[in-house]
């Protein structure tokens, strides 16, 4: 079938859809959404190609899991994952090469971009705080 069927099938009704009062468009917490939003561009569940950027569990770096279109109807065989722990800005850089020069998804590469640096924004250490140490008066 076409994605763009798929997507009028699954569009109102599916599992990943978070509605809540007083916001119009719902969102959606499916695994290869990069913006969590509901709508047919991002969906990770109806196009043949989708990408989608994760933290990874040690908290270094960064997966990108995207689609083979070779092996579509195996689920299994069809997602790859690919762990970037290089340093932040030799990740992103092997992320945009990977998207452009294989031609895949090339509407999401900034998307995919903002999504990885937030990833990484989150695993940097906070900063210390000061601690100003008074004088006791005896």
């Amino acid at each position: 079938m076409s994605s763009h069927l798929n997507w009028m099938i699954v569009r109102n009704n599916n599992a990943f859809l978070l509605k809540k009062r007083n916001i119009s468009k719902p969102f959606s917490t499916e695994t290869n959404n990069l913006t969590n939003l509901s709508s047919f561009r991002y969906s990770g569940l109806v196009h043949r190609k989708s990408i989608g950027v994760v933290d990874t569990p040690d908290r270094k770096g960064f997966t990108v899991v995207y689609k083979k279109t070779k092996n579509i109807n195996k689920l299994a065989k069809a997602t790859v994952k690919s762990t970037m722990k290089a340093g932040p800005r030799r990740s992103l850089y092997k992320l945009k090469n990977l998207l452009k020069k294989n031609k895949y998804r090339l509407d999401l590469t900034k998307v995919a971009l903002r999504r990885a640096s937030a990833i990484l924004r989150s695993q940097k250490p906070l900063p210390t705080k000061k601690t100003r140490v008074t004088k006791k008066a005896e």
